[in-house]
């Protein structure tokens, strides 16, 4: 019979425990970057990470899982437990590019994941070399206009966020650039400097300090708007209306995790992204803090997978 008092106790005790609500969190929280580390992703997704740990009061730790550009580290975070404690930090590529570049994705950006919020958001820069005689986006299509075909394009890679960058201006002002895919941005950048490719979009970050010394040329940023951190740098809207590109990175969890932890969470990083430290680390290099509430943000993943299927489509860009 005490038995079956315990028992009984036990239950119920459970039960208004459950409803009244679990603390969160009570462990360390898994944030997956799908690419290697080192790079600008990881840089900017560590720094949340820190931050994030510090106010929700246990450990963010980050967990690199790179490979098939970003679609592993998406797979993993798609297959894991619902509970808070797997996030997944990633690009504009992973949530909207990726779905139209490859046949077989094992993923969903849509039914797999539910959107925390749209962190932060930055252009690519349009950069020449100095041998190339063009001083600005209008000049860089006239030129294009009467070499067709011969001005050297150089991306980070076919589908790429540059490659699909210039393949929108192709589009949308009707030239012809000859692309030469890079196994990355590092290589790229090297043979871009040293003259053995004429022009590439690049972020500030990575293109930008070849900018200030001399040895590569800014002309425009891909944003709608000139960057607040890049005023003298015009927007290529100024010239083609219309041509609207950021590199975004975005926080999701895995589809199921329940509302009251995603607020929590959402909350949370909209304090890190408010933090004069973590705000003045990303300002300086081009990067506009956001902050979306989860709803914005799955409407602006819609968009963009709308934009992003189209450009795809047009430039018939295939990654197997």
């Amino acid at each position: 019979m005490l038995t079956c008092v315990l028992a009984v106790i036990a239950v119920l005790w459970s039960v208004t425990a459950h409803s009244q609500g679990t603390p969160y969190p009570v462990k360390p929280v898994r944030l997956i970057i799908p690419y290697a580390p080192g790079g600008g992703t990881d840089l900017i997704g560590r720094s949340l990470a820190q931050k994030l740990g510090e106010n929700l009061g246990h450990t963010v730790f980050v967990e690199n899982r790179p490979g098939a550009n970003g679609n592993l580290g998406m797979e993993v975070a798609a297959k894991s437990a619902p509970d808070g404690y797997t996030l997944v930090y990633a690009l504009f590529a992973q949530f909207a590019v990726n779905p139209f570049l490859y046949p077989k994705l094992g993923y969903d950006p849509v039914r797999d994941f539910a959107p925390i919020t749209l962190l932060v958001r930055s252009p690519y820069i349009l950069v020449t070399h100095p041998s190339l005689p063009v001083k600005s986006v209008k000049e860089l299509i006239a030129l294009a206009r009467a070499r067709p075909g011969q001005l050297v394009l150089a991306s980070a890679g076919s589908g790429s966020g540059a490659h699909l960058a210039a393949e929108m201006l192709k589009t949308m002002t009707r030239v012809d650039f000859l692309h030469v895919p890079y196994k990355g941005a590092g290589p790229l950048l090297i043979d871009l400097v040293a003259g053995n490719t004429q022009f590439s979009f690049a972020t500030w970050s990575s293109g930008g300090p070849h900018v200030k010394s001399g040895r590569l040329r800014g002309l425009a940023v891909t944003t709608a708007k000139r960057a607040p951190a890049l005023p003298d740098l015009p927007a290529i809207a100024e010239t083609v209306p219309g041509y609207d590109i950021a590199v975004w990175y975005g926080v999701v969890a895995p589809a199921g995790t329940p509302k009251e932890i995603i607020s929590k969470l959402h909350s949370e990083i909209v304090r890190v992204l408010a933090a004069p430290d973590f705000r003045s680390r990303i300002v300086g290099e081009a990067v506009e803090p956001i902050g979306s509430t989860p709803e914005q943000f799955a409407d602006y993943i819609r968009t963009e997978m709308t934009k992003w299927s189209k450009v795809v489509k047009e430039a018939k860009v295939r990654v197997d």
